[in-house]
């Protein structure tokens, strides 16, 4: 298998972790090509990432199909027209419906902003996260990287390193330091999973 593997990334918002992973790709540390960007969101600035690198870039919105069977049933024909290997969740908010996470399972990974499942589920992500940790007195929270299943934040955890909250700080200042790791930690198990894909391919 000479071809190098082949990502989808789904992103809802700014696409920084989507950058860092195009960036590794570029530079060879990570085996493999995104070929593919996905957003819920027309106005994504990940999308302006992807577009400014030469990458596919598709709007997928659920409702604007007439019924669950054929939103479903576009996506996975998107990901075979792509042949797409892995699916990494950048900051994508929407869930992913069961059958792509049937044909998918072991090769959907997603990252969370905080330590699961205590500060996961539906609605905890980005800010949201980072006020509940410091309003909850917490010491320390986590970058957590994780296997997608049916469940929000609920999949086999793969990576979590920690990072400690200061007296004072603000759900701002914690973003900022919590991205930073995200950034450094993402391509590592990206890489991590490239190469078991690769082996079992």
């Amino acid at each position: 298998m000479n071809e190098k593997v082949r990502l989808a990334v789904f992103v809802s918002g700014g696409g920084s972790n989507l950058q860092s992973i195009m960036d590794n790709c570029s530079a060879g540390n990570i085996d493999a090509e995104v070929v593919l960007v996905l957003s819920n969101k027309k106005k994504a600035y990940g999308l302006v990432r992807a577009s400014e690198a030469g990458i596919d870039t598709v709007v997928y919105k659920r409702k604007k199909f007439s019924n669950g069977n054929e939103a479903d049933e576009f996506l996975l024909n998107l990901l075979d027209e792509y042949r797409i290997d892995i699916i990494v969740l950048a900051g994508y908010l929407k869930m992913i419906a069961p059958p792509v996470i049937d044909k998918y399972r072991g090769r959907i990974v997603n990252i969370h902003p905080g330590t699961l499942p205590k500060y996961g589920g539906k609605g905890m992500f980005g800010s949201r996260v980072h006020k509940a940790v410091i309003e909850a007195g917490e010491k320390e929270t986590a970058v957590t990287i994780h296997y997608v299943d049916e469940i929000y934040d609920h999949g086999q955890i793969m990576a979590e390193r920690k990072i400690p909250v200061l007296p004072d700080d603000t759900p701002d200042e914690l973003a900022a330091r919590v991205l930073k790791v995200e950034h450094e930690l993402y391509p590592e198990v990206i890489k991590f999973l490239v190469e078991k894909y690769r082996k079992e391919s």
